[in-house]
């Protein structure tokens, strides 16, 4: 869970940053890596790990003193999980994460003449969603269209798919609002947009961007809106997936090319370390991206696997806790097979040649027995350590 911090489960685990910093390479961190508590958190350690780095930079801008004039449309909800807002006043640089952008470029400039791996964590667009004004009057509220959601679209779904908080579609607000808070999110996606730019601006001054790795990705996926549902925490595509781009200059690779290969964020730290040279541990999860890198269309035959946990209702005795289950994904370069504690709770599968969009669950339709029962035996051998080598290593669960 998000509230322990890691080293008390694996105390002798070695990040990446630490791997780097054992290789005699220079680290930092501005502003949000490991897990923050938002917008609670900001301007502080989080639950940080002190071995990764050699400079911690915890930027603290107007964002937070602003709190009280957040728009939260559903106040029995705090603000770092509604759909909250604020289109502030004042420039890019007196918000936390433009003040994480400049700390960024102040590394850069400082330790250019060696060997660095920086780390840079932008909050927005975490709820409350928060960009100065200029970046809210780039999408006129007329333009922007909330996702059409039919009156029995969760009525597919087994009841776990749907996240525990949310107990009605779009949280029961109007459509107006909803339309208000995409534009937030709109807003916020451009305002970190724009503080990213600044960076690799700063790369390319400082002549840094041909010698230079850099990888940009978020957290998890998000909701907008999708199957009435908003934010994370589902085993839905839309939550599931996330953004993932990778520049490594000196591999020649064609610039700006789409892979659709199916990877996972555990592929990064084999993939970075085989980028600089080095030997990454035969016991480390993931898979080197190398050679994607050097060739999209290259073979390739992994998976990913997501899981997140739920409570459901106890069913005896009365007033007894909720009970805690998983939720378990596989997903292929096809399917996403979903089973909630162990298919008792129900199961899902999508056929994301056929429906991208994850509309239409066929895993009680015959003719996909086989197919489930692959990509469950497949997953049982993760969940038991059973794992051939060419598979996902256990230790990403």
């Amino acid at each position: 869970d998000l509230d322990r911090h890691f080293r008390d489960v694996i105390p002798d685990a070695v990040t990446l940053p630490q791997r780097f910093r054992q290789m005699g390479w220079k680290t930092g961190r501005v502003g949000k890596i490991f897990h923050y508590d938002v917008p609670r958190h900001i301007g502080t350690d989080g639950l940080d790990d002190p071995d990764s780095w050699d400079l911690v930079v915890n930027p603290k801008g107007r964002d937070v003193t602003d709190e009280p004039l957040i728009i939260n449309p559903t106040p029995q909800r705090p603000i770092s999980a509604a759909l909250s807002w604020l289109a502030a006043e004042g420039t890019d640089e007196q918000q936390t994460d433009g003040m994480i952008a400049t700390g960024a470029i102040d590394f850069l400039d400082q330790n250019r003449e060696n060997p660095f791996f920086l780390g840079v964590g932008f909050f927005r667009p975490h709820t409350p969603f928060v960009a100065p004004r200029d970046y809210f009057n780039l999408h006129p509220l007329p333009r922007i269209e909330v996702p059409y959601v039919d009156a029995d679209s969760w009525s597919r779904f087994p009841q776990p798919a749907i996240p525990h908080n949310i107990l009605s579609p779009g949280y029961g607000l109007p459509r107006s609002t909803l339309i208000e808070a995409l534009r937030a999110y709109y807003a916020s996606v451009r305002f970190v947009d724009t503080q990213v730019g600044r960076i690799l601006d700063a790369l390319d001054r400082l002549n840094l961007s041909e010698r230079t790795i850099v990888v940009f990705c978020s957290d998890h996926g998000y909701h907008l809106g999708e199957k009435g549902l908003w934010q994370k925490r589902t085993l839905f595509d839309p939550s599931a997936r996330s953004p993932l781009v990778i520049a490594a200059p000196y591999l020649n690779a064609a610039g700006g090319v789409t892979c659709r290969r199916v990877v996972e964020y555990v592929d990064l730290y084999p993939t970075l370390i085989d980028l600089v040279g080095e030997a990454a541990s035969p016991t480390l999860a993931g898979k080197s991206l190398v050679p994607l890198l050097r060739n999209p269309e290259a073979s390739w035959s992994e998976m990913a696997i997501t899981q997140v946990v739920r409570p459901i209702p106890a069913s005896r005795p009365f007033g007894s806790p909720p009970r805690l289950v998983m939720g378990r994904s596989i997903t292929t370069d096809r399917w996403r097979y979903i089973e909630w504690d162990g298919g008792e709770q129900g199961r899902e599968l999508y056929d994301h040649h056929a429906d991208p969009k994850e509309q239409f669950n066929v895993a009680e339709q015959p003719e996909h027995r086989a197919t489930i029962e692959q990509l469950r035996e497949t997953l049982e051998r993760h969940a038991n350590g059973k794992v051939p080598d060419a598979e996902i290593n256990p230790a990403r669960l």
